[in-house]
């Protein structure tokens, strides 16, 4: 416990020390977050607020997470080379939404060719990985369900997926790092578990590697931390692309390496709501003419409905700490 304390106040440190010199740079380049027209109105004075915010937490946590490994590195890199894959991608979207002024960045179908190139990645690794293989484990009932061949495109999937809700929570001053920081929290409980488990029956490479991934999610969790910091409203810098990205392939790696994806729908549960409330309000709109939602995501339903930005971000953290909480009952 000592050891992801310190990797914890470490990686908020560090992420502290990046926004100390990075953010003065990204006021004088001007890489200022371009508002959509069609966004809650009350929106419109954040624009101008500097973006790409995600570099302020992402390299620390790829030169932590490694620096201070031990023993085999393999899943702590996979986890890490998965992250910085979807935060490039978020970086390169950013920079066309900066540079060329355009609100929407890459194009739809560009984003998602270059998702699939690190989701199938990280897919066949798993599949292939003789303790991960093509099992997973089923929530609350403790017991595997091996899919086969149909493990690739099932985990493609939910890697996408992830990730693309991590994005749609984006949307308000510090909700996307709170939650992830309550989620990354709640996976270093589940690695622990596992790791004293691959100790006590003896399987020391299975065991190292875990022991590397609560590095990864310590940094996680303290890189979210400190990127509260300068995030928490009203916020400082955006995050961008570059950073949900990012987190949501972390959060993707580490489920995906601890064979626990099908756990996402709880322990991501704010994430799930986010993304169906947008997939409703499309269908709805697409088939009746009408909205479900005053807008979506659902954090902006609220917004809209009277909530203060502040309070919508307070309550959704709670709800993810209950969620998380009542996933760890599986345990």
């Amino acid at each position: 416990m000592r050891y992801y304390a310190t990797t914890v106040i470490l990686s908020f440190l560090a992420t502290l020390l990046m926004g100390i010199l990075l953010l003065p740079w990204l006021h004088r380049l001007k890489l200022g977050q371009q508002v959509r027209d069609d966004g809650p109105k009350t929106h419109l004075s954040k624009s101008g607020t500097p973006t790409m915010g995600g570099i302020l937490f992402l390299v620390p946590l790829a030169v932590l997470s490694l620096i201070l490994s031990k023993g085999s590195r393999e899943y702590a890199l996979t986890a890490v080379l998965t992250t910085i894959g979807f935060g490039l991608i978020g970086f390169i979207d950013d920079f066309i939404k900066v540079v060329k002024k355009r609100s929407l960045g890459l194009k739809a179908y560009q984003k998602i060719i270059l998702q699939l190139i690190v989701a199938v990645a990280l897919a066949v690794y798993a599949y292939n990985n003789e303790y991960i293989g093509s099992s997973v484990v089923i929530p609350f009932i403790g017991t595997e369900w091996d899919l086969g061949i149909l493990y690739i495109p099932a985990a493609v999937f939910i890697i996408i997926g992830t990730v693309n809700s991590v994005n749609l929570t984006d949307g308000l001053d510090g909700l996307c790092a709170g939650i992830t920081l309550i989620v990354s929290a709640t996976l270093s409980i589940i690695i622990t578990a596992a790791w004293k488990l691959a100790d006590q029956q003896g399987i020391s490479w299975l065991a190292e590697n875990y022991q590397n991934l609560i590095v990864f999610s310590a940094a996680l969790t303290g890189c979210c931390l400190g990127f509260l910091r300068y995030n928490s409203h009203p916020a400082q810098v955006f995050m961008g692309d570059t950073g949900s990205l990012g987190l949501g392939g972390a959060v993707a790696a580490l489920s995906v390496l601890l064979r626990i994806p099908l756990w996402l729908p709880v322990i991501g549960g704010i994430y799930m709501a986010e993304s169906i409330s947008v997939m409703l309000q499309v269908v709805s709109f697409k088939l009746r003419g009408k909205r479900i939602f005053r807008m979506a995501p659902l954090h902006h339903h609220f917004e809209l409905a009277g909530m203060p930005e502040t309070k919508v971000v307070a309550m959704f953290m709670i709800a993810a700490a209950l969620l998380c909480l009542f996933a760890l009952l599986s345990i």
